[in-house]
């Protein structure tokens, strides 16, 4: 964990107590969810420095927005063969000073995508999952990722930064599942597990119609 000796200052207090409460809302999945949870609450309140000032890994741990764009009818999942990460993973991006995980989403979307970001429904501006994730390879980090959950048409993505991304997929959630792990952001199953739970706990509130 970063040292908690950063001397927290008055212009760190509302962003910090904005993110520990969007950490916190997050419901746990599973144990893991639940112990990266505690993770980043200690690492936000101990008033480390939360984003990368340089690239690739300063500071060590830092914060990340992921977007799944989800396209509720075709029930599909987009997902990004990242260039660097060599793996397929959501898109998103590192958040940068002074900006909220949410704007992140809606700058990146646009960077990487090409389309405005539309929260989905099911979570609105909130993120639906937590990890906490060394990477790999050369100046390996610690990214602390907010996984927020978009709302999109697949046949509005018509293109994507080359520079980040060499191809793009749409798969189901079992499409993802069947997908072996070590292809994948680390997290993905998990992840995909709880968006199904998710959206049948959605389907399942919605109101029955009025019988004529």
């Amino acid at each position: 964990m970063p040292s908690t000796g950063h001397l927290l200052t008055a212009s760190d207090d509302q962003p910090r107590a904005r993110l520990l409460g969007l950490v916190g809302a997050i419901e746990p999945w599973d144990d893991l969810e639940r112990t990266h949870l505690g993770t980043a609450a200690r690492w936000i309140a101990g008033g480390a420095p939360l984003h990368r000032v340089r690239k690739p890994d300063v500071p060590a741990m830092h914060l990340v927005s992921y977007f799944v764009v989800l396209d509720e009818r075709r029930g599909q999942l987009l997902l990004v063969a990242h260039r660097k990460a060599g793996l397929w993973l959501p898109a998103g991006g590192h958040v940068e000073p002074g900006e909220d995980p949410w704007a992140a989403v809606g700058r990146e979307c646009r960077e990487e995508l090409g389309i405005e970001a539309a929260a989905s429904p099911i979570t609105g501006e909130r993120p639906l999952f937590l990890t906490v994730t060394r990477t790999r390879g050369r100046h390996a980090h610690t990214d602390v990722s907010l996984w927020y959950l978009l709302d999109a048409d697949a046949r509005t993505i018509t293109s994507y930064d080359p520079g980040e991304f060499s191809a793009i997929r749409w798969l189901t959630g079992q499409q993802v599942l069947e997908e072996p792990e070590e292809l994948l952001d680390p997290h993905m199953h998990r992840f995909t597990r709880k968006l199904r739970h998710a959206r049948t706990v959605g389907q399942d509130a919605r109101p029955v119609p009025a019988q004529p």
